[in-house]
């Protein structure tokens, strides 16, 4: 199954919760009018996707039909689909791994699929020929260590851990030397389930990137927030607040196929300007793919 049938099939509870709505807005109007508008824009508000947000894109798509004189509802649901997708796609949203090694830091609250999400990347790096090691630096949550080995070993991966409860910011430190010892071409490290009002993990946050700037200097850095897609409007908020704790370069979706909240996407990126890296839509190690604003659009309307 190629990634645009995985997507759809993935996000067919989204697509159907927002097509039914806009659907029924477009059987209640004769024509593309003001009070049309109106309605369209509601059912955007309803799917998640945000007032601000919701907003923009009807502003953007009633200038479209005044200009471009469009009538019919395909046109119509069409110029809707480009209006998502040019604010799906702020950016090129490839990882950037220029140099050997580099990082990928790995970063969310309890939940959201972290330890999964860094198995289906370490998979995905490991076919296109690139020598990955796995730091375990959640050292805080049980069995964290032993899901993380597992998904390890089915991605070809090597992980350096230590016992539960050591400082995660000294796994870190070992798995870059291991890095550099074994020449891998990529590091990408765990980090406990933070959630963003825990002033302490946090903190540990915070060391452990430090130790990655003093010793990765030169090296490419991506830091990716994993979200679940379920979480919906409340997404925005958990991405504002670390903001404020990492540079993120980047938010893998997740467990997009087990709800009707995949509108959110769309505010997360819009209010954040932040690109989706990666997109989950299954349970399988190699169902994870970068991330494609034309196909998603397609894929919900």
């Amino acid at each position: 199954m190629g990634f645009f049938d995985k997507l759809k099939q993935g996000l067919t509870k989204t697509k159907e919760s927002i097509n039914e709505k806009i659907n029924d807005v477009f059987s209640n109007f004769r024509k593309v009018d003001e009070d049309f508008l109106e309605e369209l824009e509601e059912v955007l508000i309803m799917s998640d996707i945000g007032i601000e947000t919701s907003t923009k894109i009807i502003q953007n798509l009633r200038e479209r039909i005044k200009k471009e004189k469009l009538e019919d509802e395909e046109q119509v649901k069409e110029a809707l689909r480009e209006e998502i997708q040019k604010i799906l796609d702020i950016s090129d949203n490839t990882l950037k791994l220029e140099t050997k090694p580099s990082v990928i830091l790995v970063i969310g609250v309890n939940g959201v699929g972290k330890t999964t999400s860094i198995g289906k990347i370490a998979a995905k790096l490991s076919r296109n020929g690139k020598k990955v090691v796995i730091a375990a630096a959640d050292t805080f949550r049980a069995a964290a260590v032993e899901q993380l080995e597992i998904w390890a070993k089915r991605a070809g991966a090597e992980i350096v851990k230590r016992e539960e409860g050591v400082d995660p910011a000294s796994v870190v430190y070992d798995a870059i030397s291991k890095t550099r010892e074994i020449g891998a071409d990529v590091l990408i490290c765990d980090t406990a389930g933070r959630l963003h009002n825990k002033k302490y993990l946090m903190d540990e946050l915070n060391k452990i990137q430090k130790v990655i700037d003093k010793e990765m200097q030169e090296s490419s850095k991506e830091v990716l927030l994993v979200i679940d897609a379920a979480t919906g409007q409340n997404a925005i908020s958990q991405v504002k607040a670390f903001k404020e704790q990492a540079n993120i370069t980047g938010i893998v979706l997740t467990k997009l196929d087990g709800t009707a909240k995949g509108g959110a996407v769309i505010g997360i990126v819009e209010e954040n300007q932040i690109p989706i890296k990666f997109i989950g839509v299954g349970e399988q190690i190699d169902d994870m793919e970068t991330f494609n604003a034309k196909d998603f659009a397609k894929a919900i309307i």
